[in-house]
């Protein structure tokens, strides 16, 4: 269980997170959504140990991340290909995660046999550096090193990003088959709603660093709710209008010819 107390976070006058209070059930799988800014990726962070909260605290299985190390055995994440050693192999790297963990290659191996539809051929075996590889490719290297050690809690940030169609697809399915059968507690961040009300039971709608909305999501049933926020949001956004471009054009020409 992860339990979020009075977390707060603040680049500048910008709270970036700002929740009171918020638990996440072992077991939960969990989409959070938002725009752009709305503080998803700083969340993760905080949850993550990466970043020093301003107030407040997260535990996991009541333990205080600032505090103790001892949840990191059970935890797998990926944020963003920062996350990578990228001067070894994806081989070098998976067996660098296993004996992190405890594993050998034997057992890496096998591990990794579940994610060669999603390889696709073109990660493992390519003689090549991972800073050589494609940014979608990068992306499925940082996916599996999360999963392979078969973390409790895990935590991805846009995993979809970079990825063709088939591939977010196929991850999709991996996501939802290990949910089940390690009763994990999975949690991503996605700008694709289609794919987050797809695969998760449980959404959190974030906006300028709270969350606004906790929706049960079955059948699909948060998606006509996100939808509404979304299309509301748009609608709330200013229009230029044809009077005032026209309006601004004299006062740029005026600024041009003065510089010049």
């Amino acid at each position: 269980m992860i339990e979020i107390k009075n977390l707060l976070k603040q680049f500048g006058e910008t709270k970036a997170v700002d929740i009171d209070n918020y638990v996440i059930q072992k077991g939960d799988m969990l989409g959070l959504v938002g725009n752009n800014g709305a503080g998803k990726t700083t969340l993760f962070r905080l949850i993550l140990d990466l970043l020093q909260a301003d107030n407040g605290n997260v535990t996991i299985d009541g333990i205080d991340v600032s505090k103790s190390e001892d949840w990191k055995m059970t935890t797998g994440e990926f944020i963003d290909d920062g996350f990578l050693i990228d001067y070894l192999t994806p081989e070098e790297y998976f067996y660098f995660i296993g004996k992190v963990y405890g594993l050998s290659k034997q057992e890496i191996d096998e591990r990794l046999k579940p994610f060669e539809h999603f390889m696709n051929g073109e990660v493992i075996g390519q003689k090549k550096y991972i800073r050589n590889y494609s940014a979608g490719n990068k992306q499925k290297v940082g996916i599996i090193s999360a999963m392979i050690h078969h973390p409790q809690l895990l935590i991805l940030d846009e995993p979809f990003n970079f990825l063709d169609p088939t591939s977010q697809l196929v991850i999709k399915q991996l996501l939802k088959k290990y949910h089940d059968e390690h009763n994990a507690t999975v949690i991503i961040s996605s700008h694709n709603l289609n794919h987050t009300v797809d695969i998760c039971s449980r959404i959190a709608l974030m906006e300028h660093g709270k969350i606004i909305r906790d929706l049960m999501n079955e059948n699909n049933s948060a998606e006509q709710e996100l939808e509404n926020y979304f299309n509301a949001k748009v609608e709330e956004a200013p229009v230029a209008t044809e009077d005032a471009v026209q309006e601004e054009a004299p006062a740029v020409l005026e600024e041009t010819t003065t510089e010049d």
